[in-house]
C-alpha cells in the first residue's frame, strides 16, 4: 500500500498549515480573528509543531462536506505540498465526516482545535488523576468520531494527536471504548471521593483555601512559586500547568492557608475536557477565595476575562468571593496607570516586585479575615453561639446581664455564606478592623 505523507513516523516533526473559517453572519472583528489564529498558532507550537503558514476564509456557512469551500480545500492542498506540511489544524472542531473527506482530498493528518488542546494535555500530565483525565477527555471525543478517523488512526506513527495515555485504546471498537470510559469516569469518581475527603478534611483544621485561577499563560504559575517559594513548573508557554499544587502561604499576620494552582482556561475549551477535568477544577469551586490572575499586557484580556467568568460559572463557583489579579503590569507600556477595569476588588502587581507580592498578601488576608465585630448574644441560644465559632475566631468574650457580648474576627467568607442569621445581634458600636485593634 502506498504511504501517504500523513504517514508520519514518530521521529518526523509535525509541520503544518493552520486554517481558520470565519462564518460572516457572526461579525467578528478582524482583531478577534486575528487573535483567534495567534491563539491557535501558540497552542500548535506547545505542541511541538512548527507551522509553515495559515489560511483564513470567510464564508456564509459551514461547508458540510469539508468545512471550508472546496475551492479552498484545494487552495490548501498545494500550499501545503508546496511547503513539505504533513499536517493542517483546523481553529473549530470538526465532523469525523469532516475529518475524513479532508484526510482523503489533502493527503494530511487533520487535526482541529480540540484534538490539538488534548494533545497538550497529554504532554502535561504527570500524574495518575491527569493521566485518567487526559484518557477520559480524549475517548470521549474520539467515540463519536470513529468513522471519521477511519483507517488513518491505524496509521499514523505518532505527532499531534496520537500522544497520551490512551493512545494504544484509539483504534478499538465503539463497545471497548464505551467500556473504558465507564472504568475511566469510576476511577475519577474515587479520585473526585478522596479530594472531597481531603478538602473535608483541610476545612476541619480551620485553614483556608485560596485558588489561583485565569487565563492560560496569565502567570498563575509564577506567582505561586513567587508567593510560597515553591518550584511549579512556570514557562510562557500555553497550559505549562496541568495538575494542581498545593502550596502554603503565610499571610502577614502569620496565619497560613493553602494556595493552589489551576489548570489553565482557554477560549473553546472542549467540553470532554471541563467534564473530564472537573474533579480538577471543582479546587476552585471549594476555595474560600478565588485570586483571578489577567495577563495586563495581553491585548484581549476583557475577552480572555470573560472565558474565565463563563468557566466558572459554569462550574458554579461564580459567586465565590474574588480578587482580581492584574499581573505582568511591568509588561504595560504605561505601566501603573493603564486602565485596567474589574468588578469587585482588584488588586495590579508585577510577581516580580516584592512589594506587589507583599500587596497581594494583605489583600488576601484583609478579604479572608474581614473585620473585627462585635455580638451580644442571648445566654440561652447555643445555636447562635455555634455559628460565631463557625464564622470567626473568637477573641474575647464577657457576660452582660443575660446575653454574652463576643467580639469576634469574622472569616469574611464563611461570614458572607452565613452570618445573616448574626446581623441583628451586632453591638451597635462600630468594630475597628483588626490592623486597626492591634
Amino acid at each position: 500500500m502506498k504511504q501517504t505523507i500523513h504517514e508520519v513516523t514518530s521521529g518526523t516533526p509535525d509541520k503544518a498549515v493552520v486554517v481558520s473559517l470565519v462564518i460572516k453572519s457572526d461579525r467578528l472583528s478582524d482583531e478577534m480573528v486575528h487573535y483567534s489564529l495567534n491563539e491557535l498558532i501558540s497552542l500548535a507550537e506547545s505542541a511541538g509543531v512548527e507551522v509553515l503558514d495559515s489560511i483564513v476564509q470567510a464564508k456564509d456557512s459551514v461547508d458540510s462536506k469539508w468545512f471550508i469551500g472546496k475551492g479552498k480545500v484545494e487552495e490548501l492542498r498545494e500550499l501545503a505540498h508546496r511547503l513539505g506540511a504533513n499536517t493542517a489544524i483546523f481553529d473549530q472542531e470538526l465532523s469525523g465526516a469532516q475529518v475524513r473527506n479532508l484526510e482523503q482530498a489533502l493527503d494530511l493528518k487533520i487535526i482541529d482545535r480540540t484534538q490539538l488542546i488534548l494533545d497538550i494535555f497529554a504532554q502535561r500530565a504527570k500524574t495518575r488523576e491527569g493521566f485518567l483525565q487526559v484518557e477520559l477527555a480524549q475517548l470521549s471525543y474520539l467515540l463519536p468520531r470513529l468513522s471519521g478517523h477511519g483507517v488513518n488512526l491505524s496509521r499514523l506513527g505518532g505527532g499531534i494527536g496520537t500522544r497520551g495515555p490512551g493512545e494504544t485504546k484509539l483504534e478499538t471498537d465503539r463497545r471497548h471504548i464505551r467500556n473504558r470510559i465507564n472504568e475511566l469516569r469510576h476511577a475519577l469518581q474515587e479520585v473526585k471521593r478522596h479530594r472531597v475527603l481531603h478538602r473535608e478534611r483541610r476545612k476541619k483544621t480551620g485553614v483556608f483555601q485560596v485558588a489561583l485561577v485565569g487565563y492560560t499563560n496569565a502567570g498563575k504559575s509564577t506567582l505561586l512559586n513567587r508567593l510560597t517559594q515553591a518550584d511549579v513548573y512556570a514557562e510562557n508557554q500555553l497550559f505549562a500547568t496541568l495538575d494542581p499544587t498545593s502550596r502554603t502561604l503565610r499571610l502577614p499576620n502569620g496565619q497560613d492557608v493553602v494556595l493552589t494552582d489551576t489548570v489553565g482556561f482557554i477560549q473553546n475549551l472542549p467540553h470532554d475536557l471541563v467534564a473530564a477535568f472537573r474533579a480538577t477544577l471543582e479546587e476552585a469551586n471549594e476555595a474560600d477565595l478565588i485570586l483571578h490572575v489577567v495577563d495586563s499586557s495581553s491585548e484581549m484580556r476583557e475577552r480572555q476575562m470573560q472565558v474565565v467568568d463563563e468557566v466558572l460559572q459554569e462550574l458554579g463557583a461564580q459567586g465565590k468571593p474574588r480578587i482580581t489579579v492584574f499581573n505582568k503590569i511591568d509588561l504595560l507600556p504605561d505601566g501603573r496607570s493603564e486602565p485596567l477595569a474589574a468588578e469587585g476588588d482588584s488588586i495590579r502587581i508585577s510577581a516580580f516586585s516584592e512589594t506587589d507580592l507583599e500587596a497581594v498578601k494583605l489583600a488576601v488576608q484583609e478579604k479572608l479575615m474581614g473585620d473585627t465585630k462585635s455580638f451580644r448574644i442571648p445566654a440561652g441560644r447555643g445555636d447562635l453561639i455555634s455559628l460565631l465559632y463557625r464564622v470567626g475566631d473568637v477573641l474575647d468574650q464577657e457576660v452582660e446581664g443575660e446575653d454574652i457580648r463576643f467580639d469576634v474576627r469574622v472569616k469574611q467568607a464563611e461570614f458572607d455564606k452565613q452570618g445573616h442569621m448574626l446581623q441583628a445581634f451586632m453591638a451597635h458600636e462600630a468594630m475597628q478592623q483588626e490592623g486597626e485593634s492591634l
